[in-house]
């Protein structure tokens, strides 16, 4: 779809607002008219027609009236469009939202995250002007100036004749300016996002940058960067600039041929003062509004190129979502079947699984073994929802999983990832994420079952101390026990592992292992296992290799095969 049909469609929670906003300034150009009549009479019965001040009273205090009234119209029109500007930016941000959520974690790979928030921050924000202004200025730029040239037809019809010609004059070069100032817009746009997106990348590869002593060659390509959007902004802006001083100066000299041609005639005695003065104040008043729709029109550009990024993000693919789905029934224990799955990631590409049957049962660990690229993610992918399988089912205490609601079943699963993700909050904001109602007590005992309670305890603030973005200020083994906190808090009856026990001590990681044994206990375990010195005491090993089951068993019986178990553990030391 188009920006600019998207937008007109976008503006549906807006519509009574915008509507209000047509008609407070259609009551502003009303009372216009009024204002310039008053005027015109107070002038002409006062200076020609020899009355003295007390007889144009009434009409004065009239024009008082007036004034007040189009001043509390203006604040009333600013209220309308900010608020309906504000109802169209929450439901399209909203909307953006919602749809990156249902994208999945899996499609979001290909995408910058600095790209993604410009477009949901800055790129919604830009649609403010286009509800608030240029919309209703587009009705209004109609509607008033023929109202006007209603007036002034039965009082001057040359002057009439005048405002007629030159009218369209204004939206014309407003279209042939602006088609090349929304083409410059759009690249802008699209510079300003690729900008956001390496310029967020950088920040959060600073430690990398400055390990491997390019954090200046990083700085002076941001400074490239920022200089060439800069060039670029100002050239947007000289085409602006350029279409404002078109459209103000072809308002000026056709108000000034009005003025010529009432001079004459009212040196000539072929027109009244009072009907040529008003004419005279009803000219740049005729030519406002639609000078106003050329100001706002690169509002609508903004817009436009705001827009483009935001179409992009919601004609993404969403996963294949079952017609019937239903809450998942509350249980302490699991059972996962997988019977004979096969996954791609692609349609047309290669089988990430193929016909894999695997069984989860509930007090027992099962640990998935097998090379880069055998299938081990895809496995967790497809059980927390990421991944649809191509063929095959998957049960969940005998019921399909594409029949189950994704919020109700994950409220059964507990995910520990090999690199768990800490949030700029405190150490107990992060804790409960798993369950954000929890008391103190309850964070403390799930932080002391995952062996996190001694750590945390000699931070500065204990649990209040504040983390940044990534936990740096953590260690690795802390980062991983935090993770198992929040799966002991959870107490969810199924856990997915990705090997939690990777690239640390051993001091570290025997304590880990003891919190993953306690974990484990009672609950269905599935654990990825890359050094296979952690799946000894796991119940069942499988092994897979290029998407197939190729082996099963314990520890010990696969040990005993001659078999690709068997020639892992050799290659890695845990043959022993």
């Amino acid at each position: 779809m188009e920006a600019a049909a998207w937008l007109r469609e976008a503006r549906a929670p807006a519509t009574v607002a915008l509507r209000a906003l047509v008609g407070t300034g259609t009551l502003a150009g009303a009372l216009l008219l009024l204002q310039a009549w008053l005027l015109a009479r107070v002038v002409a019965t006062t200076v020609f027609g020899g009355e003295g001040l007390a007889a144009s009273l009434p009409a004065l205090w009239a024009l008082l009236a007036v004034f007040v009234a189009r001043a509390g119209i203006a604040w009333l029109t600013e209220w309308l469009g900010f608020r309906a500007a504000a109802a169209v930016k929450l439901e399209v941000r909203s909307r953006l939202i919602r749809h990156v959520h249902a994208m999945g974690p899996l499609r979001l790979i290909d995408e910058q995250g600095g790209e993604l928030a410009n477009a949901i921050a800055d790129g919604v924000e830009a649609m403010e002007a286009y509800y608030a202004r240029f919309l209703p200025q587009m009705a209004l730029a109609a509607l008033i100036p023929l109202s006007i040239l209603a007036l002034v037809f039965p009082l001057d019809w040359i002057s009439g004749l005048v405002l007629l010609v030159t009218a369209p004059c204004i939206p014309m070069f407003m279209v042939l300016i602006g088609k090349g100032a929304e083409a410059l817009n759009q690249r802008q746009w699209r510079r300003l996002a690729r900008l956001s997106g390496h310029f967020l990348d950088a920040l959060q590869g600073l430690g990398t940058l400055k390990a491997f002593n390019a954090s200046r060659r990083e700085a002076a390509l941001v400074e490239r960067l920022s200089e060439d959007y800069r060039k670029s902004t100002m050239a947007v802006l000289r085409v602006a600039f350029l279409s404002s001083l078109a459209l103000e100066f072809l308002a000026t000299v056709s108000i000034a041929l009005v003025a010529v041609l009432i001079g004459f005639r009212l040196m000539w005695g072929d027109l009244s003062f009072q009907s040529g003065f008003l004419v005279l104040l009803l000219a740049p008043e005729f030519y406002l509004p639609l000078r106003n729709l050329g100001t706002h029109y690169h509002a609508r550009m903004d817009a436009i190129g705001a827009a483009e990024r935001m179409v992009e993000i919601l004609e993404q693919p969403l996963p294949p979502a079952s017609a019937e789905r239903h809450t998942m029934t509350p249980a302490r224990s699991v059972s996962v079947v997988l019977r004979d799955v096969t996954a791609r990631y692609d349609p047309d590409g290669p089988a990430a699984l193929d016909g894999l049957s695997l069984d989860l049962r509930p007090g027992r660990t099962v640990a998935l073994v097998g090379p880069s690229g055998a299938g081990k993610s895809t496995v967790i992918n497809l059980l927390l929802g990421f991944l649809a399988p191509a063929s095959g089912q998957i049960l969940v205490n005998g019921e399909p999983l594409s029949a189950l609601e994704p919020g109700s079943w994950l409220a059964h699963a507990a995910w520990v990832p090999q690199r768990p993700h800490v949030f700029h909050a405190s150490v107990r904001d992060n804790i409960r994420l798993a369950r954000p109602d929890a008391d103190d007590a309850t964070v403390a005992r799930a932080a002391r079952l995952a062996e996190a309670h001694e750590f945390i305890a000699a931070l500065p603030r204990g649990y209040d101390t504040l983390v940044g973005e990534g936990g740096r200020v953590l260690s690795g083994g802390q980062a991983q026990r935090l993770a198992l906190a929040r799966a002991f808090l959870k107490d969810a009856p199924l856990v997915l592992m990705d090997e939690a026990s990777a690239s640390l001590d051993a001091e570290t990681e025997h304590r880990l292992g003891r919190a993953i044994e306690r974990l484990a206990a009672e609950r269905s375990m599935l654990m990825i296992a890359h050094r296979l010195a952690t799946v000894r005491r796991a119940d069942r090993i499988a092994v897979l290799d290029a998407g197939r089951l190729v082996e099963s068993g314990t520890h010990e019986e696969l040990m005993e095969r001659n078999g690709l178990y068997r020639r892992l553990a050799r290659s890695t030391g845990a043959s022993t």
